[in-house]
């Protein structure tokens, strides 16, 4: 395939807070996207990461969670039983968005580290719509792109070790859509970066 026919990839930073280590058992309790930008054959170009958003909070599917993992996010998890969005009504509103935002182009999730937000995105989206606007492997971590510019096992990874200037200079709040467009901005900045 020639490069003029790639199809662009089109970056969406995803956070997730969820009350456990696994989805199933427990319960993802919100999550915020924010795209980043667009990739195609002749480069990458940012997006504002403000500009175009989604962020729900959702009702618990079970009664088990860890405290300390529901204290990272500091949900009430009484209040999203009463409040929070149906997670295959806000699922399918996801996916929706998701195609909007990335129309004439592929949707990629990226996050930091992405394992995590994909386990619970992913399996949140085939619970409870049957399907994922980002395919079975549409996933780009951040601590890996890092580590492969800088040349560093990934182990060797960490916000605190990356050059300052990559990083966002927004605070890391546990509030989904604020990581969200922090972790935006971060990737934003990675992809400028030529590396070491």
């Amino acid at each position: 395939m020639g490069r003029s026919r790639v199809r662009a990839s089109v970056y969406v930073s995803v956070d997730v807070e969820a009350d456990g280590p696994i989805p199933g058992p427990f319960s993802m309790l919100s999550f915020g996207a924010a795209v980043a930008g667009r990739q195609d054959a002749d480069g990458y170009v940012a997006a504002d990461p403000e500009a175009v958003t989604f962020y729900r909070e959702l009702r618990p599917i079970s009664g088990e969670f860890v405290p300390e993992a529901l204290a990272v996010s500091g949900l009430d998890r009484e209040r999203l039983l009463v409040e929070g969005a149906q997670p295959e009504a806000a699922l399918r509103e996801f996916t929706a968005w998701v195609r909007e935002a990335s129309r004439g182009g592929q949707p990629v999730m990226c996050g930091y580290p992405a394992a995590y937000d994909w386990t619970f995105l992913y399996w949140y989206l085939m619970r409870f719509t049957g399907e994922s606007p980002f395919g079975h492997s549409g996933c780009l971590d951040m601590k890996t792109l890092y580590a492969t510019k800088a040349r560093l096992p990934l182990r060797a990874v960490a916000k605190r070790t990356m050059p300052a200037g990559l990083l966002s200079r927004r605070p890391h709040t546990h509030h989904a859509l604020d990581d969200a467009i922090e972790q935006a901005e971060l990737f934003n900045n990675l992809m400028a970066w030529p590396g070491v």
